[in-house]
């Protein structure tokens, strides 16, 4: 399974940006979806997850509020939509199938299968 994450740009802060990320090939073998993102010089850190059973959702306190992970039927893409950006948002958005406990769905060594990345830049 691969996951290719799209949907980044450069927009002004306020602005929204909806992230988009799609598998190819095979079938999700894993608990769900999630989003993480790293900026220049930081560590990659969590921001939205989804379970596929429940659809139950969980955000980073830093984009609560402001981020929304979703769904489509086929469970074939997840979206994040992004609102009200904020410069600090600026980072490399990556998405990556789950395979861990609930407990790890904040864990980045609980997800496989990570896409290439979309630049989100908001300017000031």
């Amino acid at each position: 399974v691969q996951l290719q994450a799209s949907g980044g740009g450069l927009v002004q802060a306020g602005d929204s940006l909806r992230l988009s990320c799609a598998r190819s090939g095979g079938t999700f073998s894993n608990n769900g979806i999630g989003w993480f993102r790293q900026a220049p010089g930081k560590e990659r850190e969590f921001v939205a997850a989804i379970r596929w059973s429940g659809g139950y959702t969980y955000y980073a306190d830093s984009v609560k509020g402001r981020f929304t992970i979703s769904r489509n039927s086929a469970k074939n893409t997840v979206f994040l939509q992004m609102n009200n950006l904020k410069p600090e948002d600026t980072a490399v958005y990556y998405c990556a199938s789950h395979r861990g406990i609930l407990s790890t769905v904040r864990i980045d060594t609980s997800y496989v299968s990570w896409g290439q990345g979309t630049q989100v830049t908001v300017s000031s």
